[in-house]
């Protein structure tokens, strides 16, 4: 696809920012390319500070990306405020489609939390000693508490067709300088979502690892 539109989260260009960061991928390619791609990375002094890039198109280790040809067409829109249960939004999405349909169903699209907080990570530089367990992730990722409104770029697939796949991914940019990898909402009674997703034809897996990793995919 030349001119594929393209969403997603990912690990952004450590060579062109110069650090480990979190990728918020939004381009158009080919004709009348348009990249509007952020990071969010943490500072010096382990703060968050996102950045706008525009001249850019390349990630690091991972990226889970739902490309279209960004034409307009129908979409699947799904609104939900004042969470109940302990799921979050993109968890209680993908797993009402794993209960109606036996096939992995893949989505991708846009969503925003208009109201709330939402507990983000942002991925400091990589680390020298190697992550074992999700102890070691949690102790290395720095969480942060962010404020809405938050524009969120989601891919979920709403099962593993035994490619050892991430189900679902979303990372979150703002007008007001934070960003990062979206685990949940912190303020159920406040929350409010407004969501644009579409449906996928073909799922790509592009370099499979041999080894399974059974933690750090949340």
């Amino acid at each position: 696809m030349p001119n594929a539109f393209i969403i997603g989260p990912g690990a952004g260009p450590r060579p062109h920012i110069g650090t480990n960061c979190e990728m918020i991928a939004n381009l158009k390619l080919g004709e009348k390319e348009n990249i509007n791609t952020h990071v969010a990375k943490l500072d010096k002094d382990g703060a968050c500070e996102l950045v706008h890039v525009k001249d850019n198109t390349q990630f690091c280790i991972l990226g889970n990306l739902f490309l279209s040809q960004g034409k307009p067409g129908k979409v699947l829109k799904v609104v939900a405020k004042n969470r109940k249960g302990s799921s979050n939004f993109v968890t209680t999405m993908r797993q009402a489609l794993g209960k109606v349909f036996d096939s992995p169903v893949g989505v991708g699209g846009v969503f925003v939390i208009r109201t709330g907080k939402a507990k983000l990570h942002v991925m400091p530089d990589y680390s020298e000693t190697p992550l074992k367990n999700i102890q070691d992730v949690n102790n290395w990722l720095k969480f942060f508490n962010m404020p809405a409104p938050l524009s969120c770029l989601s891919v979920f697939v709403s099962s593993d067709p035994g490619l050892n796949l991430r189900v679902e991914h979303t990372h979150c940019f703002s007008d007001h300088g934070v960003g990062g990898h979206y685990h949940e909402d912190t303020t159920p009674e406040d929350v409010e979502y407004e969501g644009y997703f579409n449906l996928a034809e073909t799922l790509y897996r592009v370099d499979q690892p041999y080894e399974v990793t059974d933690f750090g995919k949340d």
